[in-house]
């Protein structure tokens, strides 16, 4: 089922991993905060970028990159504002972002009924809820007609900014994607199925991968730090918490922003 979906969405493998991650660093003078999957969680997206900015403040001159890992949307209430928000940050010059099999998953959407019944499985129902579709006209409409009304729905600068999205970015040592890569295959020759898509076979491998590789797209608690690899899906929508990860050097470090369900109906 998994190959099937993911068909439809379309190293210094002898080095010892634990003496690779110890020298795992960026260059000097840049600093790198990577944040992991937001789906539509825009009061976390602003309280992480504001402790982002004081962090960073914090450390002195560095020339620093903001990372966005992918998924931007779905599941969470706000998809639609936190691309637009996404959109503005990517204008100053400083921010770079992944695409994710959520997005990836939009897109195809807009296309076909059997991409688009998957979509609304695992989430897209709360993205187009956001882009202003109604609950009544969803429960009354057809396949069809919701790919007709995404349509209309999502603008264009949307659109194309999804289409624009990196799939992998190198930054020194350390390699960022959304999901992960296929373990023995060159960054330059991986998939893009696999970069937004693979699991399993990523996740257990445990030599190094001729780069640290920091991931969203597999939730875990806690950010997941390996001798090679680190992942940083602590699941926003229904945690709230987003989590970011620092680099500077051969130093990391984490950032996060947490809103408690009991702190989202206070306010």
């Amino acid at each position: 089922m998994f190959n099937k979906l993911r068909s439809l969405f379309s190293a210094n493998a002898d080095e010892p991993a634990q003496a690779a991650m110890a020298i795992a660093r960026v260059p000097m003078g840049e600093r790198v905060y990577a944040v992991g999957d937001i789906h539509g969680r825009l009061d976390l997206l602003d309280q992480l970028l504001a402790r982002i900015e004081e962090d960073d403040a914090s450390r002195g001159p560095a020339k620093t990159t903001l990372i966005l890992l992918g998924d931007l949307i779905d599941r969470g209430p706000d998809s639609r504002a936190v691309v637009d928000r996404v959109i503005q940050l990517v204008q100053t010059g400083k921010v770079r972002v992944l695409a994710g099999n959520h997005e990836e998953m939009l897109l195809v959407s807009m296309q076909s009924e059997d991409a688009l019944r998957h979509f609304l499985r695992h989430g897209g129902k709360e993205t187009l809820f956001s882009y202003g579709l109604k609950p009544e006209e969803y429960s009354q409409s057809t396949l069809e007609d919701l790919i007709g009304r995404m349509a209309e729905l999502v603008p264009a600068d949307h659109v194309d900014f999804f289409h624009a999205m990196e799939d992998r970015i190198v930054i020194g040592d350390y390699l960022f994607v959304h999901a992960g890569i296929r373990p023995g295959v060159p960054v330059e020759e991986q998939t893009r199925s696999d970069l937004r898509w693979i699991r399993q076979e990523f996740l257990q491998h445990d030599q190094w991968h001729g780069h640290m590789v920091v991931h969203g797209h597999t939730i875990t608690q806690e950010p997941d730090v390996l001798p090679n690899r680190i992942g940083i899906d602590t699941g926003a929508y229904a945690s709230g918490r987003l989590t970011a990860l620092g680099i500077e050097g051969e130093d990391r470090w984490f950032v996060s922003a947490e809103i408690t369900p009991e702190r989202r109906e206070a306010a």
